[in-house]
């Protein structure tokens, strides 16, 4: 007799990384603004347009997208998602910005202007998930608008119990239910570094608010997630303590759109 081995039983390390690729490191880096109507906003988009965004680049880092707080705790702020094939070469870009003369003088510039640019850097480091181990980017199409992107960060009580809720998304089908019902993923990462830890962060896309409004309802409605969610031991109560969200703009330079 064949046993078949339970969702709890599974650590979302076991998953199989798609197509033999493995997991990328992702970066989440917060440009913090003060919330008030002055030139810190353009300041910092160019600095990442002409500046920062280049030299990570020649640095071996890889640009996914560059955004704006829509609606979202903590705002103003930009973010940059960059990804590294994983730790090594995040400290060697880190070695060869501190290295790039160009840069470096792009930032005594930035330093000389009169006032802030910006408040403070915050950032944090995540592992893609096995089963999605880079991030996807929704196609560019012409003569429409920009797409709305929300991330969402779901703290779990232990690593343990993150590990469960991992899994519901790689081996329970949830990450299968969100592309059905039209929630569109663009990355999951295990946070490795950053604040309220243990945590799981993703980031979806909508073409717009009605229709991320749609694809939730859609979601909450399915009956493989009903199924799912009433699972022993995969309930919300039991594996996540805390939910929270952020509405994204990408700026008009931003790979993703």
């Amino acid at each position: 007799m064949t046993r078949r081995r339970s969702l709890l039983a599974v650590p979302a390390a076991a998953s199989i990384p798609a197509a033999g690729r493995s997991p990328v490191l992702f970066e989440l880096r917060y440009f913090l603004l003060r919330n008030s109507p002055d030139a810190q906003p353009q300041r910092s988009g160019d600095f990442l347009r002409v500046s920062y965004l280049p030299a990570l680049s020649r640095a071996g880092g890889k640009v996914e997208g560059v955004f704006g707080s829509l609606i979202a705790p903590d705002g103003p702020f930009l973010l940059v998602l960059s990804s590294f094939p994983g730790l090594a070469a995040w400290e060697s870009a880190l070695d060869k910005l501190a290295a790039d003369r160009q840069y470096q003088k792009d930032l005594e510039t930035l330093d000389a202007k009169p006032g802030l640019s910006y408040v403070r850097v915050e950032n944090s480091l995540l592992r893609a998930i096995p089963t999605m181990p880079e991030a996807e980017l929704p196609p560019v199409e012409s003569g429409k608008p920009p797409r709305i992107f929300e991330l969402r960060t779901y703290e779990s009580n232990s690593p343990l119990t993150l590990r469960r809720k991992i899994a519901m998304f790689e081996q329970g089908g949830e990450l299968a239910v969100f592309r059905r019902v039209g929630l569109t993923p663009v990355f999951f990462g295990e946070t490795l570094v950053g604040r309220r830890m243990p945590n799981l962060t993703y980031m979806l896309a909508y073409d717009s608010l009605a229709a991320r409004e749609k694809a939730w309802a859609a979601f909450g409605a399915d009956p493989e997630w009903q199924k799912l969610r009433a699972r022993p031991g995969l309930s919300d109560a039991e594996i996540v303590s805390n939910i929270s969200n952020t509405l994204l703009r990408p700026l008009p330079f931003s790979q993703i759109r």
